[in-house]
């Protein structure tokens, strides 16, 4: 497949507080530089675009060195925290607005719905709104009433399409908006987060529209959501910024995987220091490493994976304790809990190191979450915390030619067969 979007060095740079330069003797040189064709000045300094700390610069970098670039038929799902960059970034590549420095080279018509309403006028009808944004998106008058009966009935609001937008809700803008932008057929169509306003049944039908545009008709799609099972049920490959800057750009899952990793989590271990010390025990540390590794080494799926928790009983009666762990997977869907307290092996008084073996090939590739009990005489739990240790399996090298996908679910579980 050919390229059809390339960015190169995309950055975009804003005045923090006011707009312009702030004087007008720095908005002389701007210019000045600028019809003589020189770098701006003010390119040279900036802040990194991270929203939770004080700004102590005057500029402010919102995007930073973008590089990627998208082929046809693909569908791109850029992912990140709020604040991250994400909608600059499709308003640069919708040509909303240019970046400070860096080039978009595309092939095509771009269609994009970035924000609810975008377009509309509230004092004309949803029939008149979809010729008025037809026209904005590049759809000649003829080919927009050829569509019009789809596009209707497509949004579902037939009942209100000669009622003034202004008495929409929020929803059913969304829905006439992403109508006349999905029946525009663009090469590329650009959804920024709008469809999160929109009921169940629309995102099913939006996502089911785009899957069909890329899939079927060969259109590319660029899609940012905060909805990671949307993400992953629609897009082939990931784009996470972070900060204004591209942190990882790959395949769907390990994008996932990696933005919801966060920034806290160092490997597959996590050391504990007097947070989780209690008058009766003591969590000291806990990891997962494969069995012929270590923690520090990347966990893989076909081979054994051991799970470690050390802590210290103080009590003398330890036998009363046993741990028990909730799994869940990277959408927050619980997989299933597990303990020791039926395994025979029981905790005693002083330091423990606790080990629970996993089978080889028991996982699926993909993003994990434990969540960590003790529970006294097998009723009350004294100790629990949500996500205590997060870890991240990769697929195991295959043979080319073999099987180059994922396989549904998460676990892969071996069974005793017969055949007679």
């Amino acid at each position: 497949m050919s390229v059809i979007l390339k960015a190169e060095n995309i950055s975009k740079q804003y005045r923090l507080g006011t707009v312009g330069t702030g004087t007008i003797s720095d908005d002389l040189k701007r210019w000045w530089y600028n019809i003589r064709g020189l770098e701006d000045p003010f390119l040279k300094v900036g802040a990194i675009n991270d929203r939770s700390i004080m700004a102590v610069e005057d500029y402010v970098w919102a995007l930073r060195d973008i590089n990627f670039e998208v082929k046809q038929g693909e569908v791109l799902g850029i992912i990140g925290k709020n604040g991250a960059g994400k909608s600059t970034l499709l308003k640069i590549l919708s040509r909303v607005t240019s970046p400070t420095t860096g080039s978009i080279k595309t092939r095509g018509r771009i269609a994009s719905l970035l924000e609810v309403g975008t377009g509309f006028h509230g004092e004309l009808t949803g029939r008149e709104n979809i010729f008025m944004n037809g026209a904005i998106l590049g759809m000649t008058k003829n080919e927009i009433r050829s569509k019009l009966d789809e596009i209707i009935d497509f949004s579902g609001c037939e009942m209100y399409i000669d009622t003034p937008v202004k008495r929409y809700s929020s929803g059913m803008t969304v829905r006439l908006g992403f109508a006349v932008a999905a029946h525009l057929e663009p090469e590329i169509l650009v959804v920024d987060e709008v469809l999160a306003v929109g009921d169940v049944d629309f995102q099913k039908k939006a996502i089911g529209k785009m899957h069909n545009l890329s899939h079927g008709e060969g259109r590319t799609v660029l899609f940012v959501s905060h909805n990671m099972a949307s993400v992953k049920t629609l897009c082939n490959r990931g784009l996470v910024l972070e900060n204004g800057c591209s942190a990882f750009v790959g395949n769907t899952e390990n994008a996932i995987s990696y933005y919801l990793k966060g920034e806290n989590i160092k490997g597959n271990l996590k050391e504990f220091g007097e947070e989780f010390n209690r008058d009766s025990f003591h969590i000291i540390r806990m990891y997962l490493q494969n069995t012929s590794n270590t923690y520090q080494d990347v966990l893989l799926e076909d081979k054994d994976i051991e799970l470690v928790t050390e802590l210290n009983i103080k009590i003398t009666d330890a036998s009363r304790y046993h741990i028990t762990y909730h799994l869940h997977n990277e959408m927050g869907e619980a997989m299933f809990s597990f303990s020791n307290s039926k395994s025979g092996e029981i905790l005693r008084e002083g330091k423990n190191k606790v080990t629970c073996f996993f089978p080889e090939s028991y996982f699926q590739a993909g993003q994990y979450f434990l969540s960590f009990f003790i529970i006294k005489d097998r009723r009350d739990a004294v100790f629990m915390e949500k996500d205590i240790l997060s870890f991240t399996i990769v697929n195991a090298s295959r043979e080319i030619g073999v099987y180059m996908g994922t396989e549904p679910g998460y676990i892969k579980p071996t069974f005793n067969w017969e055949i007679q």
